[in-house]
């Protein structure tokens, strides 16, 4: 393939206060095309924004086999491709993986594309991750935000386990 037929993915997530108000910003690119979209939770954490913008962003493309590079700020994303956390991971079952609902939901995505994945440091000038980067904060601030249901009931159940101060 050229390099006109990659699609270029940009992500960040922000989560304000982590865990606290939270959204994620995802730019695509197609050729000539561009797309930028964001949503905000009212409680999540950061690496749950970082992972959702991936997932939200590979949801968007229609068909398979798409050659795909995704640039992120995020180490706990990245490295989980990569140097193969994520299989390791799914081997175990997911047992005591942190946001195992979310990789779950990735995996399948990634069988779906070739997709290889870019790190980019945050916060240093890289113009599509500060956009992004904005975008998330934007979404976790503003608007009415939606529910990362996943999330929350995790912290029900951590928070029915802890005795009670009676």
């Amino acid at each position: 393939m050229s390099s006109q037929e990659i699609i270029e993915v940009y992500t960040d997530g922000a989560s304000l206060g982590n865990p606290g108000p939270g959204g994620y910003g995802v730019i695509m690119r197609y050729k000539q095309h561009e797309k930028e979209f964001s949503k905000g939770f009212r409680l999540t954490t950061n690496n749950r924004m970082e992972l959702l913008a991936v997932i939200e962003a590979l949801k968007q493309i229609k068909g398979s086999g798409w050659q795909v590079v995704v640039y992120s700020d995020s180490q706990y994303v990245v490295n989980a491709i990569e140097k193969g956390w994520l299989k390791k991971w799914q081997q175990r079952g997911f047992k005591n993986t942190a946001n195992a609902d979310l990789w779950k939901q990735l995996l399948p995505l990634l069988q779906k594309h070739r997709v290889r994945f870019v790190w980019v440091k945050g916060h240093a000038g890289h113009a599509e991750n500060e956009r992004c980067d904005c975008l998330a904060v934007q979404a976790a601030q503003h608007g009415a935000l939606h529910i990362d249901h996943a999330y929350e009931a995790t912290i029900h159940e951590h928070n029915a386990k802890k005795p009670s101060k009676e």
